[in-house]
């Protein structure tokens, strides 16, 4: 079973982690302050670990990105690309603005002729990354139960074993996969986090995801 480092150590970060570790993956959380993780560590067991983001990426087989979009570049460089080249890398962030929402609409530092996905491919081309549980709640990210059945989760990424394993996680955490191909899509997939958020925002209502629906041929 692969190990799973895991960048960051926030909300996302926990839930993903507690979900890897109850499918019997080995799992590092990362901060630059690990002693805020002692909680989540001592609740894992012994299949949970903790340390520096250097730490994580040399431990993951597998390395997911759960941190904020704008700072996501730094951190990759903190925990050191020769440690990540080659490696899946689950990307989970948005390229959300510290400005605030306008009328529950988020602003993002990217437009829609790039992505956050592609800026990171195109900076560190030696990593796989897959866009993926972006444009959910961390409520809903392992295991989400809705009235009409599985939710759908677009994904997307230049490389397909890296892609397989994360259909395959997927699969586990109870999603329905639609992969919309190659980095470029992240354009349209990350906007996808705009559209979740304004329900919440306007009207405080966050328990959703999103559902592909296709007609019978």
């Amino acid at each position: 079973m692969k190990k799973i480092g895991i960048l960051g150590s926030g909300t996302v970060a926990q839930t993903l982690g507690k979900g890897f570790l109850k499918l019997g993956y080995e799992v590092m959380l990362s901060s630059r302050d690990i002693t805020k993780l002692d909680d989540w560590k001592n609740a894992g067991g012994t299949a949970a670990h903790t340390g520096s983001f250097a730490d994580a990426a040399r431990f993951g087989d597998v390395v997911v990105l759960a941190v904020m979009g704008r700072v996501a570049a730094d951190v990759i460089e903190s925990a050191g690309v020769q440690h990540l080249n080659g490696k899946a890398i689950l990307d989970t962030t948005n390229p959300i603005d510290a400005a605030p929402p306008e009328d529950g609409v988020l602003r993002f530092t990217t437009d829609h002729s790039e992505s956050l996905m592609e800026q990171l491919q195109e900076r560190f081309p030696d990593l796989h990354f897959v866009k993926v549980f972006n444009s959910v709640g961390s409520a809903y990210m392992v295991n989400p139960q809705f009235e009409d059945g599985k939710p759908t989760m677009f994904i997307c990424g230049n490389n397909e074993d890296a892609k397989a394993f994360v259909r395959s996680v997927l699969d586990q955490f109870g999603w329905e996969t639609e992969d919309m191909g190659k980095a470029t899509a992240a354009r349209a997939i990350e906007p996808l986090c705009m559209l979740w958020c304004i329900p919440g925002f306007l009207q405080n209502r966050w328990s959703h995801a999103f559902k592909l629906l296709k007609a019978r041929p």
